[in-house]
């Protein structure tokens, strides 16, 4: 058995504007790392963060921790692991940062078992880092963590995860502007009841944004990129989002929205020279709100957590 490993896993773009809980896809770049090794400890010690002061170290209260514990009670195995993390995504940047350590945990404690998990598998362990963060166990963002690619999930009970289909010229455009979102809030303020009305709407462009990524019919996905649900009430949470939303699609995106709960706010193009049009225009679009920001521009990546 391998005794120590490096991982990463990849930044997600999760929700995709119709697919609240359900849609979310891998980008190429930002990335979390983790060294972990396996130890006859039985318990789990997390010896460093790098890139990140106001993450605990104490297995209880991080995601690393959470999620390498639940795989100790789940087996009962004996050993335990040893990790130091390195945080590339920002937390609370809506851009998965909890869900790619909580990815990048489940498959590196998995390669040092010897793969004894399904990719489904390594989801539910990751799940239990996602609940930690935010008081939901998703699987929007370790799903395409894991996976890879566009990822569906089709059911939580029991969790069945669906790999979609990825134009081969789909790109996607991050803007992260420099302010902090809480999932758990962003959650909070939604509303527990929506309308007859409004939920058919949302299930139409669910359904048509899965049948466009299949057909790889860029108009059927551009007509499906609508959000009835959440981006309303979490729009106003995030400076310059009207103006980045508007100039993104006059500059041919196939549509935009928040990122997760946000702040992020993402594009998804029809090309690599389309994608750095629309990246300008909303880069543009943000400076001269006088925010600063980051900037992110990704294929959709093929490959969720690696060893590296």
């Amino acid at each position: 058995m391998k005794k120590r490993i490096r991982v990463k896993a990849p930044a997600t773009v999760s929700n995709l504007n119709c697919g609240f809980d359900v849609l979310g896809l891998a980008l190429n770049e930002p990335c979390d790392y983790i060294e972990i090794e396996l130890t006859d400890t039985g318990v789990v010690e997390i010896e460093e963060i790098r890139g990140c002061d106001s993450l605990s170290r104490d297995p209880d209260k991080n995601v690393v921790g959470v999620v390498l514990q639940a795989i100790i009670r789940n087996t009962g195995i004996s050993s335990g692991f040893r990790v130091c993390l390195e945080k590339g995504i920002a937390p609370g940047s809506g851009i998965g940062s909890s869900g790619a350590s909580a990815a990048a945990a489940a498959f590196g404690a998995n390669e040092l078992m010897n793969g004894r998990f399904t990719q489904t598998e390594m989801v539910s362990f990751a799940m239990e880092g996602e609940k930690l963060a935010s008081g939901s166990s998703h699987a929007d963002n370790v799903a395409p963590a894991i996976f890879g690619g566009i990822t569906l999930v089709r059911s939580y009970r029991p969790l069945d995860i669906v790999r979609i289909n990825v134009p081969s010229e789909l790109y996607c455009a991050v803007i992260l502007p420099e302010t902090e979102i809480k999932t758990s809030f962003a959650r909070s303020i939604l509303d527990r009841q929506i309308a007859l009305e409004t939920a058919v709407r949302q299930w139409g462009n669910l359904g048509g944004l899965v049948a466009g990524l299949y057909l790889e019919d860029y108009d059927l996905i551009s007509r499906s990129l609508e959000d009835h649900v959440a981006e309303p009430k979490r729009a106003p949470l995030i400076p310059g989002f009207a103006g980045m939303k508007t100039v993104a699609v006059e500059q041919g995106a196939l549509g935009a929205g928040i990122s997760g709960s946000g702040p992020a706010v993402f594009a998804l193009c029809g090309g690599l020279a389309s994608a750095t049009m629309v990246l300008n225009a909303m880069e543009k679009s943000i400076r001269s709100a006088g925010v600063n920001f980051k900037s992110y521009l990704s294929p959709v990546s093929r490959t969720g957590a690696v060893t590296c």
